[in-house]
């Protein structure tokens, strides 16, 4: 089977992060639970989800948003922050995994600038940029995200947070002082720890 031409209109996601989702999901709900959510789904994004998911291919973001939002209802009361301990939990494998080198040599202020390479490779249509870092506190932009995105900051804070927790961060805060949501020209986190 050959990996799908997929288009890039808009922002897009690697499919190895749907790829992580869905399995979660399936985990957590089973293989019934999974249908059950994407039952509820638009045809594109049904299509998308029931048919194989390449890790290195690009996936259009909006019906992933969609899948996000309607597990939360199933699963959560329709509570986005779940997402946010959700989204560590999948962080956790991967930071102590794949990505590992990126947290255990270096201080949180190091971590914080290779984490932008990280998000880079997630998310196409998406820039990433540090405005501010200095000794426990930092800013980070992020141009492209469209406001129907939103869910997308309650993972990113999630990977913030695990990644500043596991460099050896203590009282760790992240969030988002310009919201997704707000659909402003950039969407800003702001994290702090000691």
């Amino acid at each position: 089977m050959t990996e799908p031409k997929t288009r890039r209109v808009g922002v897009s996601i690697k499919g190895s992060v749907v790829l992580e989702t869905v399995q979660a999901i399936k985990a957590r709900a089973g293989a019934e639970g999974f249908e059950a959510i994407v039952g509820t789904l638009d045809d594109d994004a049904r299509a998308m989800l029931r048919g194989v998911i390449f890790p290195t291919a690009w996936y259009p973001l909006d019906p992933f948003a969609r899948f996000l939002q309607a597990d939360l209802r199933v699963s959560a009361g329709g509570n986005e922050r779940a997402l946010i301990k959700r989204s560590e939990a999948i962080i956790d494998g991967q930071l102590r995994g794949i990505y590992r080198l990126f947290v255990r040599f270096g201080s949180p202020e190091f971590v914080l600038k290779r984490i932008s390479v990280i998000h880079m490779t997630y998310y196409n249509g998406v820039n990433v940029e540090t405005k501010s870092l200095t000794p426990g506190r930092a800013v980070i932009r992020y141009t492209g995200f469209e406001p129907q995105h939103n869910l997308m900051g309650y993972t990113i804070i999630g990977f913030f947070k695990k990644a500043l927790e596991i460099s050896g961060a203590k009282d760790v805060q992240v969030s988002f002082t310009i919201p997704i949501s707000e659909g402003k020209e950039y969407s800003e986190l702001t994290a702090t720890w000691s």
